[in-house]
């Protein structure tokens, strides 16, 4: 038996790459106007979410043409950009470290910010449903990260310690919020977030390929 309680992954940009998407989406509807939208101005907001969240960019968008945007037309073109563009595959080494923990019968859980109607439908098409025990999203909690509440519900679900749990994360809002649950963290930084102040990560790879269930459990246990 493992001495892992649970490990928790965060969804967009560990287990899927839609940072790429979600962001080339949105650049590629400033480019069809003739305004630019660079990754430095996007980064700073992965991981978080404030009120007006998704009508920011078409606002902006409007502020740099002088051109006024409908929202719902830029959604829906958005959302079209974005299926064109995101991957059909989870990222670099997630099916492998997946079955392995599986193997081991460690519990797991996804805990993510992002909503229900993208998270679920998203983890079904990738065919890890079923790896699963938890998955929470930001329709299960009253607080988004960086607070605790997330990781703390997935841990709840999976009746699992946060203390001897490891949390997987891209972003400084994603390990602030596994940090402050106590779990220990693994950054696996995305291209969009590599500028993101990842310090207080307790182990910092380049992808899920990498990590093994002893450098996890070693993790947990201190050594």
């Amino acid at each position: 038996m493992s001495s892992l309680a649970a490990v928790v992954f965060d969804f967009d940009g560990i287990i899927l790459d839609s940072e790429t998407a979600e962001f080339e989406s949105h650049r590629l509807l400033y480019e069809r106007s003739g305004a630019a939208l660079t990754p430095d101005e996007w980064c700073d907001q992965i991981g978080v979410w404030t009120e007006g969240e998704e009508q920011r960019w078409c606002t902006r968008l409007t502020e740099l043409t002088g051109v006024a945007h409908d929202f719902a037309t830029f959604k829906t073109d958005q959302h079209r950009f974005f299926q064109e563009i995101v991957s059909q595959e989870p990222m670099r080494g997630i099916r492998e470290l997946l079955e392995v923990l599986a193997q081991a019968q460690v519990p797991l859980a996804i805990a993510t910010t992002s909503p229900a109607r993208w998270v679920v439908p998203a983890v079904e098409r990738l065919d890890l449903r079923g790896r699963f025990q938890a998955i929470v999203t930001a329709d299960d909690v009253e607080r988004r990260k960086p607070a605790p509440d997330v990781y703390l519900e997935a841990t709840r679900r999976l009746r699992a310690d946060p203390l001897r749990s490891v949390a997987i994360e891209d972003s400084a809002p994603g390990i602030a919020a596994a940090t402050a649950a106590g779990m220990k963290t693994v950054a696996i930084p995305h291209w969009l977030t590599e500028s993101h102040d990842l310090a207080a990560a307790t182990l910092r790879v380049v992808h899920a390929g990498e990590l093994t269930i002893e450098m996890l459990e070693a993790l947990v246990d201190g050594t």
